[in-house]
């Protein structure tokens, strides 16, 4: 947590009633399981030694900040989510968001949960946020884990540069065309959950997300754990989706700020002294944590993404001819994206259709096979649906009939790959042309679409694509 604004804290938060969110629509929400506070331990016990081997530290821009994104993209890739390492610049150098999302449910309404994942330069930085990052990480390995099927697509952030001015959400946010905002419902932040001397606060700095807050106080309340009310004032990583106008909650253990007698009385530990008097120091260490306090938080954000992976947003099919694919023309970089680093590039070499950025496979000079794709639900009322993108392809190996390099179309259904159709340097097209693909046998499951080339060892051709869209009727 960034330390330019003092919290405030604003009174006791009320008792609250309701305990899942949108009443007798959710009545039937699977309850949340117990979330491992052992598993979630053994994340920051990773991230102490991550830090230890990389100077101390997992600072943006030092080799500590990008082993933990690594790390985190492992456990996210090997659990079945659609992960994305989004890159961009800082004053420290570069930096990374992880983005992962459960690749199941309406994409037209999004759950979302996030911590950041950096420490300051001075400190491994286990509370504050490996404690948040822990514990979000073992929520979304635990719904993989569940065999639930969601309403709503889950997704979940680690962010990036968040020490040096909330830089990683805010670019985040900034990136998604105004289409894609308007598909996130709910953000939830976690930033400091297991502070030594901890507290329970809610968030309750945004009107928007008052509904989600009663939802934490309640879930507290059931638990016998009081709570107050703070308003972190922007200190954190909800406050890009706050500032448009999306609805956020999400809770904090304490700080630098001191734990009142009345706080002491209610929640236990020592009044007069520190909420986490580790705070932005070499000492917040894997020593620097209260485990009941982290085993409480944990099982309320799972209670949360639980509950909201169900609630009822109104029609769940998008309409008629709306793109169901996000960032469908790459402006937003590899955002939605996954699959190989690098072609989704914004390079010169070859323009783009629109915009400055495509999908250029096989543009980087040497033999290999690459694949960039995307999880797609396509809804069950559809009567028909297609896939469609425009391509350009450059090539040297025009003579005789022998296709050299190839792209191929790809549909991923379950455990089984089907190819559309394959382009290659026979379809030599220096201008852009559209290529249309019938996907209406795909409707109702969620599908991966997927562009695989293959470039043989002469280097001499590269498919650039643009503007993709699986549209209904």
């Amino acid at each position: 947590m960034p330390k330019s604004l003092r919290y405030a804290v604003l009174g006791a938060a009320p008792v609250a009633a309701l305990l899942v969110p949108g009443g007798p629509a959710t009545a039937t929400v699977a309850a949340s399981p117990d979330i491992s506070v052992t598993n979630t331990k053994a994340h920051l016990d990773q991230f102490q030694s991550i830090a230890t081997s990389n100077g101390g530290n997992r600072s943006t821009g030092r080799p500590g900040y990008r082993a933990s994104a690594d790390w985190v993209k492992a456990k996210l890739d090997a659990a079945g989510y659609t992960t994305t390492l989004q890159q961009f610049s800082t004053s420290a150098g570069t930096s990374y968001n992880v983005i992962a999302e459960w690749p199941h449910g309406d994409a037209n309404h999004v759950v979302m949960a996030g911590s950041h994942l950096d420490s300051v330069s001075s400190g491994p930085g286990i509370n504050d946020n490996g404690s948040g990052s822990a514990g979000v990480l073992e929520v979304a390995l635990a719904y993989a884990a569940g065999g639930q099927t969601p309403k709503n697509r889950l997704r979940f952030g680690f962010w990036g540069a968040e020490e040096l001015g909330l830089v990683g959400s805010k670019y985040y946010v900034n990136n998604l065309s105004a289409a894609e905002r308007d598909k996130v419902e709910l953000y939830l932040n976690f930033d400091m959950i297991a502070s030594p001397n901890p507290g329970y606060f809610v968030y309750d700095d945004n009107p928007a997300g008052d509904g989600a807050r009663d939802d934490l106080v309640a879930y507290f309340t059931g638990k016998g754990v009081q709570t107050e009310y703070i308003d972190v004032q922007g200190r954190s990583d909800h406050a890009a989706f706050r500032s448009l106008g999306i609805p956020t909650a999400g809770t904090f253990s304490g700080a630098e700020g001191i734990k009142s007698s009345s706080q002491a009385t209610k929640w236990g530990g020592s009044a007069g002294q520190a909420f986490d008097p580790c705070y932005h120091r070499s000492c917040d260490t894997i020593s620097n944590l209260d485990l009941t306090s982290l085993d409480r938080q944990i099982d309320a954000i799972g209670h949360m993404i639980w509950s909201y992976a169900q609630k009822d947003y109104g029609s769940t099919q998008p309409p008629a001819g709306d793109n169901l694919i996000l960032n469908p023309g790459f402006e937003s970089g590899a955002v939605n994206w996954t699959g190989t680093s690098g072609p989704i590039t914004n390079n010169t070499g070859r323009p783009a259709r629109t915009g400055t950025w495509k999908l250029w496979l096989q543009g980087n000079g040497r033999s290999t096979t690459e694949n960039v794709g995307q999880s797609v639900a396509i809804p069950a009322s559809a009567a028909a649906a297609s896939l469609s993108f425009w391509i350009r392809i450059d090539t040297s190996e025009t003579t005789g009939t022998t296709a050299y390099d190839t792209v191929k179309v790809q549909v991923v259904d379950g455990s089984t790959t089907t190819t559309l159709g394959t382009l290659s340097n026979l379809n030599k097209s220096t201008s852009y042309v559209q290529k249309t693909f019938d996907l209406t046998q795909y409707k109702g499951k969620t599908v991966t679409v997927k562009f695989v080339g293959q470039e043989d060892s002469s280097l001499q051709t590269s498919f650039v694509i643009d503007d993709t869209a699986l549209t209904t009727s």
